[in-house]
């Protein structure tokens, strides 16, 4: 009987990460590389043309992104294996990567060891969340998840607008704002505006690129 193939897209906007990846994974005699992407669109696209056994999907890619690109995938594909790998490890970005059906999540500064085995298990159906990430999804779990209204005013915050301009965007009164700050400072666990802009940065609910 031969032997079974592992069949595998990779998905990274960066053409080196791309190279390396298709080259260390192509070491493996089992691990057959079906094509590369460099945005989301293109992930979902390969994934349809060749159903890999495996997709490598990065994160934060042009376009749509990792995570609605595996949403996308796991949508058409119920069964879609998807492994992350990623530089980025705040707890919101990896409760949106489990959220969209990923069973494994992986740090780029990862050993190639670990990656290979990753890939292994997550292609033969079981999770792959080492004990860092693991412990994110705790600490992810332990808060109050923000609205998408609140998450907007704390964009809003970021970037510098008043309780007042905050109320004219969005269309509501500076005591709506205050209010939903109210909230937000709650669910955050600060006491001012400044202090939820941090926290926020700091467990990926927005994004300082």
């Amino acid at each position: 009987m031969g032997q079974v193939m592992i069949h595998i897209v990779i998905a990274d906007d960066h053409a080196v990460v791309v190279m390396g990846l298709t080259t260390v994974l192509s070491l493996e005699p089992d691990f057959v590389i079906d094509g590369t992407a460099e945005d989301g669109e293109q992930a979902v696209e390969l994934y349809r043309q060749h159903l890999p056994n495996l997709i490598l999907l990065d994160l934060r890619m042009p376009g749509m992104d990792g995570v609605a690109a595996a949403r996308t995938i796991r949508s058409e594909f119920p069964d879609a294996k998807i492994l992350f790998l990623t530089s980025y490890d705040t707890e919101e970005e990896i409760h949106q990567a489990l959220q969209a059906g990923a069973a494994g999540y992986l740090l780029k500064r990862s050993k190639r060891q670990e990656l290979i085995a990753a890939i292994r298990a997550v292609a033969a159906g079981e999770s792959w969340v080492p004990v860092q990430i693991a412990q994110r999804v705790r600490e992810r779990l332990e808060t109050s998840e923000l609205s998408s209204r609140q998450r907007e005013v704390l964009e809003l915050v970021a970037k510098g607008l008043s309780n007042k301009d905050i109320a004219s965007l969005l269309g509501f009164s500076e005591s709506g704002t205050k209010q939903h700050l109210r909230q937000i400072f709650t669910k955050l666990g600060v006491v001012d505006r400044a202090e939820a802009v941090a926290a926020a940065i700091h467990r990926g609910i927005i994004r300082r690129e």
